[in-house]
């Protein structure tokens, strides 16, 4: 089934296109589509990460919850449909705190980050096939240790440094 994106300008408004994801798709310039992070911590102070599928661009990598938002979603929308997809953790809005932006223009993504805080453990956790094959639940500086070991996304890393701050992740 295609998947479509509506795109946006830089200053997100909406520009009444959209584009089909196919492969490496990537917007004109001047032009985004919105791509959401959630950080997904449990009661007892861990993140939930997932690995990658191997058949996927950084296949076997290990990363948080995301994914691009579709045609007809608002961010907050798109970021609780990825999140139940990839995890089957199930999110309300009031659930969710928007904490920041990224926005790229070489591959015409803007990132919203979220930080869901969720009473979930590991029998909560269901994976979704093709996306991801394991998923762990960890404390933040073993996601600093397994980024400065090649396991982690390390651009994925690098923005939840800059989001999240001192609120998970020790400045250098």
């Amino acid at each position: 089934m295609a998947e479509f994106w509506d795109l946006y300008d830089r200053d997100q408004n909406p520009l009444g296109k959209t584009l089909e994801r196919n492969g490496d798709t990537i917007p004109e310039q001047g032009e985004f589509h919105f791509v959401v992070n959630i950080l997904s911590i449990n009661k007892d102070g861990k993140i939930l990460i997932t690995k990658r599928h191997p058949d996927k661009t950084y296949g076997n990598l290990w990363e948080i919850t995301g994914g691009s938002v579709l045609e007809g979603e608002d961010p907050i929308h798109g970021a609780i449909r990825e999140l139940y997809e990839e995890t089957g953790l199930k999110a309300d809005i009031s659930e969710l705190k928007y904490m920041g932006q990224i926005i790229r223009e070489r591959s015409g993504c803007i990132h919203n980050f979220y930080i869901y805080n969720g009473d979930f453990n590991s029998a909560d956790i269901v994976l979704q096939d093709n996306e991801t094959v394991s998923f762990r639940l960890v404390f933040p500086e073993e996601i600093e240790k397994m980024s400065n070991d090649g396991l982690f996304l390390d651009f994925q890393f690098n923005r939840m440094r800059a989001i999240y701050g001192d609120l998970f992740f020790k400045r250098k």
